[in-house]
């Protein structure tokens, strides 16, 4: 398959209707599109609706589900100890409730690390816009609830993430997961024993930050959730403190797997350093407390670089929120603040640079580094860099950057695919998902995002080019390529929910 025309068309004053095709002479007919206000909200709302078809331990009726309605799954009420994460209170063997959460991707198995960086991203979303998400109604059990439903889903998860917590020292269990991946089976089918293994300082740390986090959204719903708010802030407390304990005990499976049996062969998440998921922690806990001593007790600007977030890289998250409340800080947070707001900036800058004249007017794929395991989940998280620059500077520039992000992911990049599963006339059909490889169903489960191009290609599945850009298949087999992931849905969540909620809150139009 060779690289598809692309044509960049700009319609201003329209004053008749648009077809919904065009005809390019030496191109050929354009992929079908219409041109309307809130294009984005549907899709937007879906990526949030994902998160219902990854909810474990519950059925899911026709009523909200659709054609995807599925019996329940992984109950997760008799959880086994793994030998790695046995302790003197909890041995061996011993059998704890772990119910709830989100399956993390096409895997049945749920993660603290990659559940960091998704609750991170979605309640910054929450606190950065309260109007327009207090407003988004989903076909969810909960939607006729005083809560509104983003916060109704992220609860789903958040109570899962409060089991993971050991109860006797504050230690959070890095990840809860059957020894190895399942079948290509329905989550009721799967039966496999599930254990959680050794604790680690950055499931630790992500928890930390997110229940702090949470801590300062659900004093708000008080009435709906009594005691939640408290209970999450003491236990981002006791988490902090093991993870002040122990700031080295770093997740390494393959060591895990020389000492332990049974071997645990899931989804690693290991880390080299806890540098960044200690800046995140203590800055969210800072925030929610108002204690210098956690901002001062970590080292918050260690060069002049902010990484881009990823699961493994969570620096950034500690920033948007220091910014999001920057008149609230004091000390050494008030001073650190130019700089950090700089930081923002500068990162921001770096990414439009070369943008607007690269092939397809985006800033994402500007450099092949761009094109990594998950690489839409960069383009989304780009994008919300550049959402983070406008909110300092005003510069609408920067959300013309960002939409031209969400534009990649629906379309405008070199496969010519919308990314998004169920939305877009050129679309995955496989994702790499159990349960939409398993049910029968032809259309998979809608709102998720695919992986996206990756030339690593580690799946060993036949792509259609090696060009960085394009080296993607739309395959089950293409877990490197073509797998869904809930940390990569999260920015898509973000970008499309602040590019529609901008039109409402300070007037951006995108039209």
């Amino acid at each position: 398959m060779g690289r598809e025309w692309s044509r960049r068309l700009i319609f201003l004053n329209l004053r008749a209707p648009v077809p919904d095709k065009l005809f390019l002479p030496g191109a050929g007919n354009s992929h079908p599109f219409s041109i309307g206000k809130n294009v984005h909200k549907e899709v937007a709302d879906a990526a949030i609706k994902s998160y219902y078809f990854q909810r474990a331990s519950i059925s899911l009726p026709e009523e909200f589900a659709g054609r995807w309605h599925r019996q329940a799954g992984h109950p997760d009420d008799s959880v086994l100890i793994h030998p790695s994460a046995a302790t003197r209170q909890r041995p061996e063997g011993t059998v704890i409730s772990s119910p709830k959460g989100w399956y993390d991707a096409g895997d049945y198995n749920k993660y603290i690390v990659n559940s960091g960086i998704t609750m991170g991203t979605m309640f910054s979303l929450f606190e950065d816009y309260p109007g327009y998400t207090s407003k988004i109604e989903l076909n969810i059990p909960e939607n006729n609830n005083a809560v509104p439903d983003l916060l109704d889903e992220l609860m789903w998860n958040l109570r899962w993430m409060l089991t993971m917590q050991d109860p006797h020292d504050g230690g959070v269990y890095h990840k809860m997961t059957s020894a190895g991946f399942s079948g290509t089976v329905m989550p009721a089918d799967d039966t496999d024993a599930r254990y959680v293994v050794q604790k680690s300082v950055t499931a630790t740390l992500d928890f930390a930050a997110v229940m702090a986090q949470a801590y300062r959204i659900l004093l708000e719903y008080e009435q709906q959730f009594p005691g939640l708010a408290d209970s999450c802030l003491t236990a981002s407390k006791k988490a902090w403190q093991w993870a002040q304990q122990h700031p080295d005990q770093l997740y390494d499976q393959e060591a895990m797997n020389e000492r332990y049996d049974p071997d645990v062969s899931t989804g690693a998440y290991g880390d080299d350093s806890a540098q960044d998921e200690f800046i995140w922690a203590a800055a969210e806990l800072y925030l929610s407390t108002g204690d210098e001593n956690y901002y001062n007790s970590v080292e918050m600007i260690p060069d002049d670089q902010m990484p881009l977030p990823s699961w493994g890289q969570v620096q950034a998250l500690g920033y948007y929120s220091l910014l999001r409340f920057s008149d609230q800080l004091t000390g050494a947070a008030k001073e650190d603040l130019p700089q950090i707001r700089q930081l923002v900036i500068d990162f921001a800058d770096g990414l439009m640079k070369g943008g607007n004249e690269s092939a397809y007017g985006v800033v994402m794929g500007h450099s092949p580094s761009n094109f990594v395991w998950g690489s839409n989940s960069v383009a989304g998280n780009q994008g919300i860099a550049l959402i983070q620059a406008y909110r300092l500077t005003g510069n609408t520039d920067y959300i013309d950057a960002a939409l031209n992000n969400l534009d990649y992911l629906m379309g405008r990049n070199g496969t010519s695919f919308a990314f998004v599963t169920g939305y877009g006339d050129k679309t995955p059909m496989d994702p790499h998902h159990r349960p939409s490889g398993a049910d029968g169903i032809a259309p998979p489960v809608p709102g998720f995002v695919a992986g996206g191009p990756n030339p690593g290609q580690q799946d060993g599945c036949s792509y259609p080019s090696d060009i960085p850009d394009q080296s993607y298949v739309d395959d089950y087999c293409s877990y490197a390529s073509n797998e869904i992931a809930i940390n990569w849905n999260a920015p898509l969540v973000y970008l499309g929910s602040a590019i529609e909620a901008l039109q409402y809150e300070v007037g951006y139009s995108t039209y």
